[in-house]
């Protein structure tokens, strides 16, 4: 038995008991409208779009239905409540995409802050060892000389000493806690600017992942492989050089006929 032969009461029932077991959408009933002038009578009968217009959009269907004439097909009710929640999940899906995107570029300027933050300490650090090693060379050389001043040379240098606002022994001291203070500060941001890199990193996959469209990456990728391999093909032309044709031994034969 065809198609053409099943009668329109058991299209209606296939049509009705698809739609209600939730085994046909609204994509299959367009689908099924394009194939004949009878299913796609059929297809868009009213009581199929009800339900579908029931259990696609719930909360909505009061206000959808009370807005719209009575004379209105519920197949167009549904396309234009259809259009509405695409449009809204389009700019729901932008707003995401721009929140996304801003809490990537947050994270970057917290790297870059964290990074300066870094570079200043270890400029301090480095300016405390060397002033730290630059006066236990001065300590050490006060004790030779001790050793081995007269004591007219050590009351005087004594006396200096004692005329210095900030001895060396609580410089030393303080530059000590410093240089502590300045490797604790170096292993905080360090820690950190590795917690902030990897949330960077783990927005920067995520708006990777709402960017995403297979269809338009997929004829993306297709037109890059094409056109590398259009290239391939112009080089490998290039690099070939055929060799001249050779002549015949029948124009050989003619030639020296002829002469």
């Amino acid at each position: 038995m065809s198609a053409e032969e099943i009668p329109e009461e058991l299209w209606r029932k296939i049509l009705e008991i698809g739609v209600k077991s939730s085994t046909f959408s609204y994509k299959d009933l367009c689908c099924i409208s394009i194939s004949s002038r009878r299913l796609c009578r059929l297809s868009s009968e009213d009581s199929l779009w009800s339900f579908l217009l029931v259990v696609d959009f719930p909360t909505q269907i009061d206000s959808t239905t009370s807005s719209s004439s009575p004379q209105s097909p519920t197949k167009f009710i549904y396309r234009t409540r259809f259009e509405r929640e695409r449009e809204r999940r389009l700019a729901a899906h932008r707003r995401a995409v721009l929140r996304k995107e801003s809490e990537i570029s947050e994270w970057g300027r917290r790297i870059l802050e964290l990074e300066t933050r870094l570079s200043e300490e270890a400029e301090r650090l480095q300016a405390a060892s060397v002033e730290f090693s630059n006066l236990q060379r001065v300590r050490q050389a006060s004790v030779a000389l001790n050793v081995w001043q007269p004591e007219v040379v050590r009351g005087r240098q004594k006396q200096m000493v004692e005329q210095n606002a900030v001895p060396v022994e609580g410089r030393l001291r303080a530059l000590e806690m410093e240089i502590k203070l300045c490797k604790q500060q170096i292993t905080g941001v360090n820690r950190a600017r590795r917690e902030v890199k990897q949330r960077f990193d783990m927005a920067r996959k995520e708006l990777e992942c709402m960017k995403y469209h297979p269809l338009r990456d997929y004829k993306k990728l297709i037109r890059s492989g094409d056109q590398a391999s259009n290239a391939k093909r112009k080089k490998l032309k290039t690099s070939i050089n055929f060799p001249a044709p050779r002549p015949s031994n029948k124009k050989k034969l003619l030639h020296s006929e002829s002469e």
